[in-house]
């Protein structure tokens, strides 16, 4: 296997196993709890697409796991004011908790993962959470 390919495939495997035990407790598919945080985490996305195009999932897969939210009471839909055929997806304030426990599990996880690496390092591995203060799990604000 590419050693790329692997890294990554391990990487994500490493973050699901320190998430299931949350999943389990929520009775939530990972899937759903990274879309949560995607949405907890980057405040500047508000729609399924977003999703789709930054996080890479199905669309299909969103589609379920946000109506999932949605029903469970963790995301609320809005008619977009611009432009009402939009839907935006909002954290509600059931939400937060499962939101910060999440953050915490990111931030042990990266920690976890980075210990032992200098300050240079951790930049080239996570450029943006030292420079502009995010956490893993946040993108670049949308221009």
């Amino acid at each position: 296997m590419n050693t790329d390919i692997e890294f990554v495939q391990k990487f994500n495997l490493a973050y699901n196993a320190m998430c299931k035990p949350l999943c389990q407790q929520l009775k939530l598919p990972q899937t759903a709890f990274d879309i949560l945080m995607f949405f907890g985490n980057n405040p500047e996305y508000r729609t399924a697409s977003d999703v789709v195009e930054i996080r890479r999932i199905k669309a299909n897969l969103v589609s379920v796991n946000v109506d999932k939210l949605v029903r469970e009471g963790y995301l609320e839909r809005r008619e977009a004011p611009d432009d009402r055929r939009k839907t935006l997806l909002f954290c509600t304030e059931k939400a937060q908790d499962v939101i910060e426990k999440g953050r915490m599990i990111q931030s042990i996880f990266k920690d976890t993962l980075l210990d032992g690496t200098d300050e240079a390092s951790k930049e080239i591995f996570f450029p943006h959470a030292s420079c502009h203060g995010r956490e893993y799990g946040q993108y670049p604000e949308r221009s």
